[in-house]
């Protein structure tokens, strides 16, 4: 219901594959019956998948009402969608923050690294029950690198290089860098990665967990404060202080229960293809498991999106 008297305006931006006019259509019929105006239409993209920008106003509605009106976009047609307020909007995103695992990266490596030390059944169980709120982060992680004990650094190789990137998530990167955007991948994971995949995508800061090693193998034991959703929050927030950067200018994208906190302070927070106790409290949701649709979020067209990947390949080459 409304909180204010305020008329405010929204920018809702609709990602997918079936953005039939029978679709706008029902939006428009579902937004009226809620009193809420609509203004205009704009298309971002419709070469494959297609991505619609609708403006529209409401006497006092929040953001969180409006989505929640929205939802059947998702469950029926397969659409993900984000409601912005439109002065938040305009505002130029600044400052990206990212998980790691099951995010940048399509894997879980601490669960990698368990396959390697052939406890992968367990420890896939305590990162599920981790992932979904189930378990308090720092103790999930300490049981799991306990189990790790005595796995040799070699492993630590074999698993980053089959490592691999999510889909979109270099052509959100290198677009992101030519906008002029700082990157900072804030992991749960292992610095022995991160470090790595910092020096490849050329990001601005990488923070994660140490592992304790001795002898060349694994200790079980994690090294200084861990890495977990209330300290991803205070990382976030320090590097925009140091950086000038006001949160509402900040995307925070994650999939698991300790991406939350992050995610619900950042002025564009996402879930990202997440587990579903995370879906649930996340005001944004992508579910289309490609990072580059991201940009839709931030008015790119495809047309934009694609001179920009083509700036940044070419940057990379020189």
């Amino acid at each position: 219901m409304p909180d204010t008297q305020a008329t405010i305006r929204y920018v809702i931006t609709c990602i997918g594959p079936n953005l039939r006019p029978t679709v706008l259509s029902e939006i428009k019929t579902k937004l009226a019956k809620a009193k809420v105006d609509f203004e205009d239409s704009k298309m971002l993209a419709q070469k494959g998948l297609s991505a619609m920008e609708l403006r529209v106003s409401a006497a006092g509605y929040s953001s969180e009402y409006l989505t929640g009106k929205l939802l059947f976009l998702n469950e029926q047609y397969g659409i993900d969608f984000a409601v912005q307020e439109e002065a938040l909007y305009h505002l130029p995103k600044k400052l990206m923050v990212m998980d790691m695992d099951s995010t940048l990266t399509e894997i879980e490596v601490i669960d990698e690294l368990a396959k390697e030390a052939g406890v992968g059944d367990k420890v896939v169980g305590i990162t599920r029950r981790a992932m979904n709120g189930e378990l308090s982060f720092p103790e999930a992680l300490r049981e799991r690198v306990g189990l790790l004990e005595g796995l040799p650094i070699s492993a630590l190789d074999r698993v980053y290089h089959r490592m691999p990137f999510s889909p979109g998530a270099e052509k959100l990167i290198g677009v992101l860098k030519r906008l002029g955007t700082k990157i900072a991948v804030l992991s749960g994971g292992f610095d022995y990665f991160t470090s790595r995949v910092k020096e490849v995508l050329q990001l601005d800061y990488s923070y994660s967990n140490r592992l304790e090693t001795k002898d060349g193998a694994l200790t079980g034991e994690v090294l200084g404060e861990i890495v977990d959703g209330n300290r991803k929050v205070a990382l976030m927030e320090e590097i925009a202080a140091k950086e000038k950067i006001p949160l509402n200018q900040v995307i925070a994208v994650g999939d698991g229960a300790n991406d939350l906190p992050m995610i619900q302070r950042a002025g564009l927070g996402i879930a990202f293809d997440a587990k579903p106790a995370v879906r649930a409290k996340a005001l944004i949701n992508l579910r289309q498991r490609d990072l580059s649709l991201i940009l839709y979020f931030l008015g790119k067209t495809e047309d934009e999106i694609d001179h920009l990947a083509h700036e940044a390949l070419l940057k990379e080459a020189n």
